[in-house]
């Protein structure tokens, strides 16, 4: 083959069809990941908002504060994964702080789960 010959195989560049095969199922998998992981995220965020709440118009007694917790969890639909008794409420220099944790066990496929331990406290 001549000089000329080979710096015209050289120069070719592109995607083979298993480089994209190989990347459509890299962005496949991260976007079904996506999908699964952002209603949780979600629930975590809504909850962190309900125990503020609590902990800020609840008072400073235990009931008060799972009492407020109850009523923002029925205006929360999305809020299925504790209820007012798995909040631990304690107080730390003359402030009430409500702390949880819980678990959440998304199915990825049939035999694979992914395990997220979401933990928060109130300001």
């Amino acid at each position: 083959m001549t000089p000329e010959r080979l710096k015209g195989f050289r120069t070719q560049r592109g995607v083979s069809l298993f480089g994209m095969l190989f990347w459509a199922v890299v962005v496949g998998f991260v976007a079904l990941l996506g999908m699964r992981v952002l209603p949780t995220v979600n629930e975590f965020f809504t909850i962190k908002k309900a125990v503020n709440k609590a902990a800020i118009e609840g008072g400073n007694t235990v009931a008060g504060i799972r009492t407020v917790f109850e009523r923002q969890k029925e205006i929360e639909y999305s809020i299925q994964s504790i209820t007012s008794k798995d909040l631990d409420i304690t107080k730390e220099n003359d402030r009430v702080v409500v702390r949880f944790a819980y678990d959440k066990e998304i199915e990825i496929m049939s035999p694979v789960f992914l395990l997220i331990k979401y933990e928060g406290r109130s300001p």
